[in-house]
């Protein structure tokens, strides 16, 4: 069953991990905040694999050499000497900054100016109670006319964080947001060889994308923890898991362009298109034309292909003649033979 948090009134079936209120300008917003995602990940537990036994992890005091319960354990911030110094729930609390319960709202900004490697995790505000309904509405449909997102910060988790409010049908969602230098450069990543890429590739490319096209993301599905979930209920069975497909093993590619090609006549057939070559963007032969000055072939082209008639013809002439003594041979055997029967008769 998908949780869905309701814009006014409580969370069904959600709880709220942070309760605090909008700052937008003078006007406050009562919230709560709740995980606008769910992980459906299957988790393993470590077993000991000579008996099937569960390994835990116990945690115990350095100091004392014994375990110790949740109730005793707190947080400290080591430095970097080694000392421990110890932070209390209550020090975070009374943290002298406006964010410490409140969204507070610094811009709003045209939503591509949101570089996506920003992006983290995402929640759904829900308004907290009636009286938040008004305000909240109204910051909704503010965000919705203006075709805007708004900038806010907030704190959570023991830090000051920057989030982005957009709107997600009737609820405002926020996206929570990686300061800018926590983001990497991406030096060193691009290929350092000067490459050239030609037209006819890119035609080939954007010939394989459109034959791709778009796709539903509702129809795509988690493959991986599907067979996972055949694995285990195989096994709880008493049964052999299911075997993998061998992979398919394909040459390496040497060929741009054939491999383009292939890839956009497979795509075609897996549409139940036809692929006919004539359809794809035709390759130019690497083959360089002929030299051309002034209108006229160059003389070297012209004595060859002059060279090479000329031994054309006197082929066939050389052919003709010899068919034409082979059809008059005959004709001469037949003249003789009767030359010698009149002689013998005379």
């Amino acid at each position: 069953m998908t949780n869905t948090p309701t814009v006014t009134g409580e969370v069904l079936h959600v709880r709220s991990i942070w309760n605090g209120a909008i700052s937008f300008g003078l006007v406050s917003i009562p919230i709560k905040l709740v995980n606008a995602t769910e992980n459906h990940s299957i988790s393993f537990r470590q077993i000991h694999t000579e008996d099937g036994g569960r390994i835990r992890y116990r945690k115990f005091c350095e100091l004392e050499d014994r375990e110790v319960s949740g109730q005793e354990i707190g947080k400290g911030y080591e430095d970097a000497d080694g000392t421990i110094i110890p932070i209390t729930d209550e020090d975070l609390a009374g943290l002298p900054i406006p964010t410490a319960r409140t969204i507070e709202i610094v811009a709003f900004v045209p939503e591509d100016r949101i570089d996506p490697l920003q992006m983290d995790a995402a929640y759904y505000l829900a308004a907290g109670g009636a009286p938040a309904a008004k305000p909240y509405t109204l910051l909704r449909e503010a965000l919705k006319r203006s075709n805007k997102v708004a900038i806010a910060k907030f704190a959570l988790r023991g830090k000051e964080r920057l989030g982005m409010l957009r709107v997600v049908g009737d609820a405002i969602a926020m996206h929570g947001l990686l300061w800018p230098d926590e983001v990497r450069a991406p030096e060193g990543v691009a290929p350092d060889a000067d490459v050239t890429v030609r037209d006819q590739e890119l035609d080939l490319a954007d010939a394989l994308m459109d034959t791709l096209g778009e796709v539903d993301l509702e129809d795509l599905h988690d493959e991986y923890r599907e067979a996972v979930e055949e694995v285990i209920a195989a096994k709880a069975s008493g049964e052999a898991p299911p075997e993998a497909p061998e992979p398919e093993r394909g040459g390496k590619v040497l060929d741009l362009m054939a491999a383009l090609e292939n890839s956009v006549r497979a795509a075609r057939e897996s549409r139940g298109e036809e692929a006919e070559v004539k359809d794809l963007p035709q390759r130019k032969t690497s083959r360089p034309a002929p030299k051309e000055t002034g209108g006229k072939k160059s003389t070297s082209t012209a004595k060859k292909k002059a060279a090479s008639s000329s031994r054309k013809s006197t082929s066939k002439t050389a052919q003709g003649e010899k068919k034409t003594t082979a059809k008059k041979s005959p004709a001469k055997k037949t003249a003789a033979k009767k030359t010698a029967s009149r002689k013998r008769s005379a």
